[in-house]
């Protein structure tokens, strides 16, 4: 499924869907991302062509299904197919070890699930937009730049062109 380019998706992928909806409905009224939920990573993969921006994503997955991919697993696979979507683990765990793995492994941040959860997550998109207007900017100052440099050498090398054709 190929992603419409001006559509900018969120990912929350949480087995519990509870956790999943109080957070959709938190971002929803603060952001104007496309939200979709998940329950498994694999139904998450499964639309990764979608090219989230962002995707809050549950450390652990498998407490309804078993079988189901490990947040750290899944993270993964994102990080291969999807390598511009920044990846918020959100966990339970308030262990360091947790959350080094996971930024070892590409997240952008680690969020301990919590009172203060959705507010350091509003933080975190917050942030992100920041950081995406900022790139946006400094390639609009880049494309300025080296237009320029292109005009002063065209009109360098028109210089030494009449100089040179005024003194034949």
């Amino acid at each position: 499924m190929a992603a419409d380019q001006s559509t900018q998706y969120v990912f929350l992928v949480d087995d519990e869907p509870i956790q999943n909806e109080m957070l959709k409905d938190y971002l929803s009224e603060r952001f104007q991302y496309k939200l979709k939920t998940y329950e498994n990573g694999e139904d998450a993969l499964k639309d990764i062509g979608l090219n989230p921006a962002i995707m809050v994503l549950d450390f652990h997955l498998n407490s309804h299904l078993p079988d189901a991919k490990n947040g750290i697993d899944v993270l993964k696979l994102v990080r291969a197919a999807s390598p511009s979507t920044r990846v918020i683990m959100l966990s339970g765990q308030d262990k360091l070890e947790v959350a080094v793995d996971s930024m070892k492994h590409g997240a952008y941040d680690y969020v301990i699930k919590g009172e203060t959860a959705f507010s350091r997550m509003q933080n975190i998109f917050n942030n992100l937009e920041e950081l995406q207007g900022l790139k946006e900017s400094n390639n609009g100052y880049k494309k300025v730049v080296i237009f320029l440099a292109v005009a002063i050498a065209a009109i360098i090398a028109l210089s030494f062109y009449m100089v040179h054709k005024m003194g034949s």
